[in-house]
C-alpha cells in the first residue's frame, strides 16, 4: 500500500513506461501485472495530487482496468465504463498517460469516459447507471452486423441502484445477446466475504466443464416429473444463493459468477478468460468485490474526502482546498433549512445519493429521521416527494440541475399537473467548471419554465438564497423550485433568518435612465461591474434582480422596456429560458418599439467543455466586459458620439 508519503521523492514506472495501449500491455507475462498495477497506481496518484479530480473510485479499479485490458482485445472489444469517473487508470493504459496531468483542465482530457477523445472510449458517460443500456446496443448491433467481438461493461453498486440499470437487464436477459456486465462492488453492500475458496468456486463456475454439467443436470430436470424438477431448480439456486446471492441476477436472465476479489489478478485474470473464451450465448454478471481508494492509505481511511478531491500534497495527504472568505452557497441552503425545520416538523429532506454535494448530509446530523436518501433514483425522488406534499408534508428535493433533468417526466406528471407542493432546491446552477458538459446546469430554467403550476427563482447571493428558502417554506400552492450555482458565495450580509418574497416580484438594485440590466440568478456580481464601467463611461445605468422567472414580473420588465433605450436580460441557462419568457412578454403586448434595443445575453447554444468557472463564462461571453460590450453595441454610433465629445 502506498502510505502517505510514499510518492514524495518521486515515482519509477519502468514496465508501465513501456506501455502507450493495451496492445503493448498484452505483451507481457501475466507474472508481470502486479507490478504494472502498482505502478499504474503511483502514476495515477501523483497525476491526480497535481490536478485534483475522482481519485477513489479509480484506485478501486486499478487491477481491473489492468486485467480486463489485458484479457479483451480492446478497442475491437467495446469496454463500457459506467459514469466515468473511475476511468483515470483506463485512460492511462490507452494512449493518454502523457496528457493524465491535463485531466479536467482547459483543454485537457474530460474527467469522465468522450467518445470524441479517444477510440477506447466507445461511450460517453458522466451520470449514472448507462452501461448496460448502451452495452446491449453494441451487442445487438453486432450481432445484426455478423461480428463476433466481445462487450463489457463496468458498473458500480452505487449505479446499482438506478431503476434504468434493472430495466437494462430485464431486456438484456429477455434478448440474450451476448456481452459482460461487470458489478465492481466497493461498498460490501451486495457481496458476501470473499477468499481462496469463493474464488475456487467462482473460476469453476465460469469454467466450461461447469457450464456443460449444468446444462446436462437443466435437460435431466426437465425430463422429470414437475414437482422433482422444480426442487431441482430450487436446490440449484438455494446453493448458489448461499454463496454468491447471484439468485437476482439469474432470474433477470444472466449468467452469475462471483463474488470475486476484484484486486486479486491471479483470481481475476482465469476468470475473465474463461468468461472471454465461454461459448455462453447469453448476458454473464461478474460481481468483482473492491476496496474505495485502494492502495493509497489516507483515500482507504477516508473514502467520501477522496472521492472526488483538489490537487493534494502526497505526503500527508492533505487536500489543497485554500481558504474562503464567503460560505458556499451549498452550506448556506442546507444550514438555513435546518434553521426552518427546527421549527416545522413538516419539512423533510430528500437527495438522490448526493448527501454531501447537496448539503443534505448536515440536514441529516440534526433531523435524521426526516432526511432520506433514495441512491441513484431522481424519478423515484421526485414522485416519494410528491407523495409527501400529498400528505401534507413540505418536501425538499435538493437535486444538481443536470441530475433532475432524469426525473422530467415525474416532475411534469406527478408534481405539475397535480399541483403538489414539492420544492426543488437545484444545487450546480450554471457553469460548474471541472466536471464540465455532462454536469453543466444549462437546461432547467427552460425545461421547468415551459410547465404551468410552477414558481421558478434564482438568487443573486446568499442572503437571497435565503429569502427563498423561507419563501419556498410558506408556499404551498403548487410546486416551486430555486436555483444556485455551485461553490462560494457573494460574501454579502447575512439575515439571521430569510424573509419571505413576495411572489412574481423582482426588485431595483440601481437606478438609471439610459440603459437597464435585468439579472436573473448569479451574475449579479458580474453585472455590477458592467454597470460601473458603462457609468464611468457616461451611460446611466438600471440593474434589476428579477428573482423570479415564473410568474415573471411584468410590471417591472415594462417599466424598464419603457424607460431606457437598451434592456439586456443576464441567465446563467440555454436559450428558452428567462430571456425568452421575458421578450414573449414584450412582443404579445407590443412593446417593442423602434427605439428600443432588447439584447437577451444566455449560455451559448452548445455544450462547453471543462475549465475554470471563470474561463467557461468569458467563453460564453457572460463575464463583464462582455455584458459592456452588449451594451455598448447596441448603442452604436451615439456612443461613439458621446466619446468623441468628451474627447
Amino acid at each position: 500500500m502506498l502510505k502517505a508519503g510514499a510518492l514524495a521523492v518521486g515515482i519509477e514506472t519502468p514496465l508501465l513506461d513501456q506501455i502507450q495501449f493495451p496492445a503493448d500491455l498484452r505483451k507481457f507475462k501475466e507474472e508481470d501485472l502486479r507490478q504494472i498495477a502498482d505502478e499504474l497506481r503511483a502514476e495515477l496518484v501523483d497525476a491526480v495530487s497535481q490536478t485534483g479530480g475522482h481519485l477513489g473510485a479509480s484506485l478501486g479499479v486499478v487491477e481491473l482496468t489492468t486485467a480486463i485490458h489485458y484479457v479483451f482485445n480492446t478497442p475491437d472489444d467495446i469496454l463500457i465504463w459506467d459514469v466515468g469517473h473511475q476511468c483515470y487508470p483506463h485512460k492511462i493504459l490507452t494512449g493518454r498517460r502523457d496528457r493524465i496531468r491535463t485531466i479536467r483542465q482547459k483543454g485537457g482530457l474530460s474527467g469522465f469516459t468522450k467518445r470524441s477523445e479517444s477510440e477506447y472510449d466507445p461511450f460517453g458517460a458522466a451520470h449514472s447507471s448507462t452501461s448496460i443500456s448502451a452495452g446491449l446496443g453494441f451487442a445487438q448491433g453486432r450481432d445484426f452486423s455478423g461480428k463476433d467481438n466481445d462487450v463489457v461493461a463496468v458498473i458500480g453498486d452505487g449505479s446499482m441502484t438506478a431503476g434504468m440499470a434493472y430495466e437494462a437487464m430485464n431486456n438484456a436477459g429477455a434478448n440474450g445477446n451476448r456481452m459482460i456486465v461487470v458489478l465492481n462492488d466497493n461498498e460490501m453492500s451486495i457481496a458476501p466475504p470473499v477468499g481462496a475458496l469463493n474464488s475456487y468456486l467462482t473460476r469453476l463456475l465460469s469454467s466450461k466443464q461447469y457450464r456443460g454439467l449444468r446444462e446436462l443436470g437443466h435437460e435431466i430436470a426437465e425430463k422429470l416429473p414437475h414437482p422433482i424438477e422444480m426442487a431441482a431448480k430450487r436446490a440449484e439456486e438455494y446453493a448458489r444463493g448461499m454463496f454468491t446471492g447471484g439468485t437476482l441476477f439469474e432470474e433477470l436472465g444472466f449468467y452469475y459468477v462471483g463474488p470475486i476479489d476484484g484486486h486479486n489478478l491471479s483470481h481475476l485474470i482465469p476468470v475473465l478468460k474463461n468468461l472471454k473464451e465461454s461459448e455462453l450465448p447469453g448476458p454473464v454478471l461478474l460481481h468483482a468485490v473492491t476496496v474505495k481508494g485502494k492502495g493509497y492509505e489516507p483515500a482507504e481511511k477516508s473514502t467520501h474526502r477522496y472521492h472526488g478531491v483538489a490537487s493534494f500534497d502526497v505526503s500527508s495527504g492533505e487536500q489543497n482546498k485554500g481558504q474562503s472568505n464567503a460560505p458556499a452557497y451549498t452550506k448556506v441552503f442546507a444550514e438555513n433549512l435546518i434553521k426552518h425545520a427546527n421549527v416545522d416538523d413538516k419539512i423533510v429532506g430528500l437527495t438522490g445519493a448526493m448527501p454531501d454535494g447537496t448539503g443534505m448530509d448536515l440536514f441529516e446530523k440534526v433531523h435524521p429521521e426526516r432526511m432520506f436518501d433514495v441512491g441513484i433514483a431522481e424519478q423515484h425522488a421526485v414522485t416519494f416527494a410528491a407523495g409527501l406534499a400529498a400528505e401534507g408534508y413540505k418536501p425538499f428535493a435538493a437535486i444538481y440541475s443536470t441530475f433532475l433533468q432524469r426525473a422530467f417526466d415525474q416532475v411534469v406528471h406527478d408534481v405539475a399537473i397535480q399541483k403538489l407542493p414539492v420544492r426543488f432546491a437545484i444545487d450546480r446552477a450554471g457553469l460548474v467548471g471541472s466536471d464540465g458538459q455532462t454536469h453543466a446546469g444549462s437546461f432547467d430554467i427552460a425545461y421547468l419554465g415551459c410547465l404551468p403550476n410552477f414558481v421558478l427563482m434564482a438568487c443573486a447571493d446568499e442572503a437571497e438564497l435565503c429569502h427563498m428558502i423561507a419563501t419556498a417554506v410558506a408556499y404551498d400552492e403548487g410546486p416551486c423550485a430555486f436555483r444556485f450555482p455551485r461553490g462560494e458565495s457573494v460574501g454579502v450580509e447575512m439575515p439571521e433568518i430569510g424573509e419571505v418574497l413576495e411572489i412574481g416580484k423582482g426588485r431595483i438594485l440601481r437606478e438609471g435612465s439610459k440603459l437597464a440590466i435585468l439579472s436573473y440568478g448569479g451574475r449579479m456580481v458580474e453585472v455590477q461591474k458592467a454597470a460601473d464601467n458603462l457609468e464611468a463611461k457616461g451611460l446611466s445605468t438600471t440593474i434589476a434582480d428579477a428573482r423570479f422567472a415564473k410568474p415573471l414580473d411584468t410590471k417591472l420588465v415594462e417599466r424598464l422596456a419603457r424607460e431606457h433605450e437598451v434592456l439586456i436580460t443576464i441567465e446563467e441557462g440555454s436559450i428558452g429560458g428567462f430571456a425568452s419568457r421575458v421578450v414573449d412578454h414584450l412582443i404579445r403586448n407590443d412593446l417593442i418599439r423602434p427605439s428600443l434595443k432588447v439584447r437577451p445575453m444566455t449560455l451559448p447554444d452548445k455544450f462547453q467543455d471543462q475549465a475554470s468557472p471563470y474561463d467557461m463564462y468569458e467563453e460564453a461571453r457572460l463575464n463583464a466586459k462582455h455584458i459592456e460590450a452588449t451594451a455598448l453595441a447596441a448603442l452604436g454610433e451615439e456612443v461613439m458620439t458621446e466619446q468623441s465629445k468628451r474627447a
